[in-house]
């Protein structure tokens, strides 16, 4: 089976109804991302950041995976398919993809501020954290998203999947974050690369990627067809 790397961003969730961080209308204009997505922001205020990640996670169960996660998942039919996502959201795998890698945590996490090994996951019913939720060492709990100023942990991972890529497709992202926008750097040479997104992204003008000017989920069932019958765009 031909490997499929796919790297996902919020545009892939958008159509889900999830906001965007950027953009117009997005969470950075409601919530500075210095208060709520940064260690800082934690230590001065973790009442805030805590409340601001309960509300994402209520927002996460009011929500469905759309056309585009399941296509993605209908495609592990034909290719191994790997999704690296920069979404902290669970849709891809709730809409039944298996081998999904979180760059950027996971809502649906928390872990220890102290010990950032222990992880729990949250069920839907229990979506909520309150200052005073502890590890058993007893440090509070905060959320398993990797903030502004902290490590991707996950990267290296990333890069190993992207080197073994027969097809790379970026979806949703105008990767101008690094140390995601690297990836696009070590794809193998002689694998074709797709960017789905309907908007003409800086990435697009980067040697050899092949644009599909759709939206997401119209974008991965063009792809799919074509790389199903083995044509060029």
């Amino acid at each position: 089976m031909k490997k499929l790397v796919v790297l996902t961003g919020a545009g892939m969730s958008a159509e889900s109804g999830i906001k965007t961080f950027r953009g117009s209308g997005g969470l950075w204009e409601e919530y500075p991302v210095e208060m709520v997505a940064t260690p800082e922001g934690w230590n001065a205020n973790p009442e805030l950041v805590t409340q601001f990640y309960n509300k994402r996670r209520k927002q996460l169960l009011e929500v469905e995976p759309n056309a585009g996660h399941y296509e993605l998942a209908a495609m592990e039919k034909s290719f191994d398919v790997q999704i690296i996502t920069q979404n902290v959201d669970n849709l891809d795998e709730r809409a039944g993809s298996i081998k999904v890698l979180h760059l950027h945590g996971d809502l649906t996490n928390v872990r220890g501020v102290v010990h950032s090994e222990y992880i729990v996951e949250l069920k839907p019913e229990n979506y909520e954290v309150r200052l005073g939720d502890c590890t058993p060492f007893g440090d509070q709990l905060r959320p398993h998203i990797v903030w502004f100023h902290e490590l991707v942990t996950m990267i290296e991972p990333a890069m190993e999947l992207v080197k073994q890529a027969d097809y790379f497709v970026v979806i949703g992202s105008s990767l101008v974050v690094y140390p995601a926008a690297g990836l696009l750097h070590i794809v193998p040479g002689g694998s074709p690369s797709y960017v789905i997104d309907p908007e003409e992204l800086t990435l697009c003008r980067f040697p050899g990627i092949k644009h599909i000017k759709l939206s997401a989920s119209e974008g991965i069932r063009k792809l799919h067809k074509l790389l199903l019958e083995h044509k060029e765009l």
